[in-house]
């Protein structure tokens, strides 16, 4: 008996080393992903840099996430997390300069990137604290993502009052449930791969912080 009860206390311990480690590397990587993005989006900034067609960055996206998953066993997966990260962050510095050119543009800016900082802080140090399990979230992100891809649509088509404004605030709400989502995963064990965990937070925070900026942006227009 006491075998056993040995058995699982050890088994226990080794889980719980295992997420420690993913953990660690999750966020060092992340660290240094979010640094390398704002450095190629302040360059692209700088060089005035036009917003590319949308297919190119679908194409260049999708292309290198694709790209990661498969590496993401391997040293190279690294090196394709930067190239995505950089990527993602090269597209950022257009839609940076297009909201500094507004009135009040720096303030929407700072306050956008004020305000993610502050919910993925506070977001994370919840799971962490309370380590709940909120993989019941899942039903409600795939629902979510639908929506939100059908809202996107129908943008396109009806012009209709107050629909960006609520599109903006839905996904400032979705990147928000996928960072309670993702760091549950982590801790849990769901999650046992770091470059895959980066990823998946890299693109929450970086969907929320660019949906932050259109909501002030619509926000301060309006008024």
């Amino acid at each position: 008996m006491r075998e056993q009860d040995y058995a699982v206390h050890n088994g226990q311990q080794v889980e719980q080393q295992e997420v420690s480690k993913v953990l660690r590397n999750t966020y060092s990587l992340l660290a240094l992903t979010l640094a390398f993005s704002g450095i190629m989006a302040f360059v692209a900034q700088q060089m005035r840099v036009a917003y590319p067609n949308v297919f190119v960055v679908l194409i260049g996206f999708y292309g290198l996430f694709f790209l990661t998953n498969k590496l993401r066993d391997s040293a190279w997966g690294l090196v394709s997390t930067f190239a995505l990260t950089g990527f993602m962050g090269f597209i950022l510095g257009p839609i940076l300069n297009r909201y500094l050119g507004m009135s009040g543009g720096a303030e929407v800016v700072s306050s956008a990137f004020a305000m993610t900082a502050l919910v993925f802080g506070g977001l994370s140090a919840y799971v962490l604290i309370t380590r709940k399990d909120m993989s019941f979230l899942g039903g409600f992100i795939t629902a979510g993502f639908f929506v939100l891809m059908g809202a996107v649509l129908a943008s396109f088509f009806f012009k209709i009052s107050g629909l960006q404004l609520a599109i903006s605030a839905g996904f400032v709400l979705f990147s928000s449930v996928c960072i309670l989502f993702q760091t549950s995963a982590i801790i849990q064990g769901g999650e046992r791969n770091y470059i895959m965990a980066t990823i998946s937070l890299y693109v929450s925070i970086y969907n929320l912080f660019v949906s932050l900026l259109q909501l002030f942006g619509l926000m301060g227009r309006d008024d």
